[in-house]
């Protein structure tokens, strides 16, 4: 049995590792801004679980011949703050806005989590859930803000920021799972393996 990571993050990778797993990685190329698109009436909670499920499902499709016996997991981030949900900001202008409209407030940090579960070629089952976390943001400067956009790890990050990067130092505390805020909670993704009937330690290298 092996756990195949349907995402391209460094930071998700990096977690599984740390913890003992060194899965196989497969990212699932899914348009997410397409999938949100139809998706307009959804909960913050059900949207990144969608987009999770998205991922994990397209991925199941395309590796179940290479690996038969496999779990799949897939996760997507989201910081929800102001009432609004956002993404990855893709570019320095949105990261600067972001920080200004954030800095000094509490946001939650939304991940989906989903599994599918191959045994043999066959998809025999498949679950998934939303992990929260509470983040209270620090106030950095223009001078810090500029600084961290310059140093490009906010573009592709949810929330334009990281709790273990250099967006660390911005972060005044969280209240919730720190793995999750990363990219993938191991609490919530043990328990979601074991309704599959997979035990986590089944799968540390």
């Amino acid at each position: 049995m092996r756990l195949i990571l349907a995402s391209a993050s460094a930071g998700r990778l990096g977690v599984l590792r740390a913890a003992g797993i060194d899965p196989v990685v497969h990212v699932s190329e899914v348009d997410e801004d397409a999938l949100a698109a139809t998706l307009a009436g959804a909960t913050p909670a059900e949207l990144v679980t969608a987009l999770a499920s998205a991922k994990a499902e397209a991925v199941a499709t395309k590796i179940v011949g290479e690996y038969p016996d496999a779990v799949i997991v897939g996760c997507d981030s989201m910081l929800h703050i102001g009432g609004e949900l956002v993404g990855k900001p893709g570019y320095a202008e949105a990261v600067v806005r972001r920080w200004q409209a954030m800095a000094g407030r509490t946001g939650e940090l939304l991940t989906g989590h989903a599994v599918v579960r191959l045994e043999r070629g066959i998809r025999i089952a498949s679950t998934s859930g939303v992990q929260t976390t509470v983040i209270r943001f620090g106030s950095p400067s223009p001078e810090e803000i500029e600084a961290y956009v310059n140093s490009a790890e906010p573009l592709h990050v949810a929330g334009g920021f990281t709790l273990d990067g250099r967006g660390g130092w911005f972060v005044e505390g969280i209240d919730g799972d720190p793995s999750s805020v990363i990219g993938i909670s191991l609490p919530l993704t043990r328990r979601l393996l074991s309704e599959l009937g997979t035990a986590v330690v089944s799968l540390w290298s």
